[in-house]
């Protein structure tokens, strides 16, 4: 066992220093061999001192282990603990990414054709946003490399949606209020970001929010209208203005 760690740190030394910068090191855990001695440590150390830069993260569903610098949840948002491997998952203090398929597979699977819609595909992405996470979504290419044309359809429309509204979830942070069962907020320095992804009525009433709002807009830049009291605030967002896929409210706060 330990010569095949041996070999598993040299095969990592040379990725790391043949390659140039590498941004990352993502392991997938130890569910194979559970109860071995990893020398977590050991190869920790190596990765860091070859590339200091490079993020480690292990996909073990416990917390965080030293050396570590982020944790990742398996198909679920961060505590969601909705897949079965991450029923004993907790959130630690790292910087937290949750991870995601197209369709079921990682590989490329020709039989499965249990494609996630692309509403479905950016709400992961805007409730990990919300629960301050990142968001890594899989691609499996064929055997020749090519990306299957289900996934295309759903990047590139994925791609278009965030085209509009990218400034709601690149560099953000979890927003002021909890995810909630409509949706989630981002924040990014005066400006806090309302997600609504599943809310059947025209107004959307949220608890006090941290300092007082000076605009209340959608991201085309029409005003939405708002009454702000000691209670919380009130926004009106009728349905015809909706986006199918996230109606994103922005609230300049002063």
């Amino acid at each position: 066992w330990y010569r095949y760690l041996d070999f598993m740190d040299g095969e990592i030394r040379e990725l790391l220093t043949n390659y140039g910068e590498i941004g990352g090191i993502w392991f997938d855990g130890w569910w194979d061999k559970p109860a071995a001695d990893w020398r977590l440590e050991k190869t920790y150390k190596l990765i860091h001192d070859l590339q200091p830069a490079a993020l480690i993260g292990n996909n073990h569903h416990r917390l965080p282990f030293e050396g570590e610098d982020f944790q990742m949840f398996e198909k679920d948002l961060p505590g969601g603990k909705t897949a079965e491997f991450n029923k004993d998952a907790q959130v630690g203090k790292l910087p937290l990414e949750t991870c995601e398929t197209i369709n079921q597979a990682w590989g490329y699977n020709q039989n499965d054709h249990k494609f996630k819609s692309t509403r479905e595909l950016v709400h992961y992405l805007v409730r990990a946003a919300g629960h301050n996470a990142n968001f890594l979504l899989n691609v499996g290419p064929r055997p020749d490399g090519a990306i299957q044309p289900e996934f295309v359809e759903r990047l590139r429309e994925m791609g278009a949606w965030l085209g509009k509204n990218g400034d709601s979830i690149y560099g953000t942070r979890e927003g002021p209020v909890p995810p909630r069962n409509w949706g989630v907020t981002t924040q990014k320095g005066q400006k806090v970001y309302v997600h609504i992804l599943d809310l059947e009525d025209d107004v959307l009433a949220l608890p006090r929010l941290p300092g007082k709002i000076a605009k209340a807009s959608l991201v085309s830049g029409r005003a939405v209208e708002f009454n702000e009291n000691k209670l919380g605030v009130m926004l009106k967002v009728d349905q015809a203005l909706r986006d199918p896929l996230d109606t994103v409210v922005v609230l300049e706060m002063m």
